[in-house]
């Protein structure tokens, strides 16, 4: 099986570790009972997926990965994260949401310090491999990953090893900034689009900046696309406070620059 290495630091390079985000600072949104999920729970390769598939025809060779962040598929917003798996669905995507945390998503309020001692890569990487064997194994051709938060890292790894087809990462997490996109600058052929908000403590506009710096301008030749979206912070494109128009929109806002991105880049 391919492993997705943590490659060592590019020499000469001075990178920071874009620092994860404490549970509390999430804030957690809730949906009215009566929502309910379109998807279904599957096991696929012994890993628990959240699969949920368009209403419309669709492509069996193409689907979307939804990488969650740290709170993952069991936590108190799984209600919320189905839907908002459910949106790709909506989109024309068949789609998968992997419970690539092995069960042991973070709870709200949790240590996120104390938690990702066992949330390495080695632990993380394995059962995300075995779902992309799976989705190969039915006929998936093309592979775009979506990922939030700590799944921003993981996205980050498949666009380095070229694992996917294209990939959209949304207030990203756990990177060397600017170590990881001159990585991916120097071996990827895969393009990538960031989604990042103005207020947040993680992965800042500072970190934007740098990455730009690397990626923008046409120096990465398969594509980069970054949007800032302002006034809003952590976990934005995830969650949103209904009653502020600010986020919904900039929640809105990410979900379509990522769609717009995958579409322009599966063919």
């Amino acid at each position: 099986m391919k492993v997705l290495l943590l490659l060592p630091f590019l020499a000469a390079v001075q990178s920071a570790v874009v620092p994860a985000v404490d549970t509390e600072a999430h804030f957690h949104s809730s949906f009215p009972s009566a929502v309910e999920p379109q998807g279904k729970n599957i096991s696929l390769n012994g890993v628990l997926v959240y699969e949920t598939l368009p209403q419309q025809k669709l492509d069996p060779t193409k689907a979307v990965l939804l990488l969650t962040d740290v709170f993952g598929l069991p936590s108190p917003d799984n209600l919320v994260r189905s839907i908002f798996a459910d949106q790709w669905a909506a989109a024309g995507f068949q789609t998968y949401a992997p419970d690539y945390l092995n069960g042991d998503a973070i709870p709200v309020g949790g240590n996120v310090t104390a938690w990702i001692v066992n949330h390495g890569e080695a632990q993380t990487t394995p059962p995300l491999l075995a779902v992309i064997k799976a989705l190969k194994d039915r006929g998936v051709k093309q592979i775009a990953a979506t990922g939030y938060c700590f799944g921003g890292l993981y996205v980050t790894r498949l666009v380095q090893n070229n694992t996917i087809t294209v990939g959209t990462v949304a207030h990203p997490s756990l990177l060397n900034v600017p170590t990881d996109f001159e990585l991916i600058k120097a071996q990827s052929r895969i393009p990538i689009e960031i989604n990042n908000a103005e207020l947040d403590t993680g992965f800042t506009p500072a970190f934007a900046l740098q990455t730009d710096a690397v990626l923008g301008d046409g120096q990465y030749s398969p594509g980069y696309l970054r949007k800032q979206f302002d006034a809003v912070a952590h976990g934005f494109a995830v969650r949103a406070n209904g009653s502020d128009p600010v986020q919904v929109a900039a929640k809105q806002g990410a979900f379509d620059t990522s769609l717009s991105w995958i579409k322009t880049h599966l063919k």
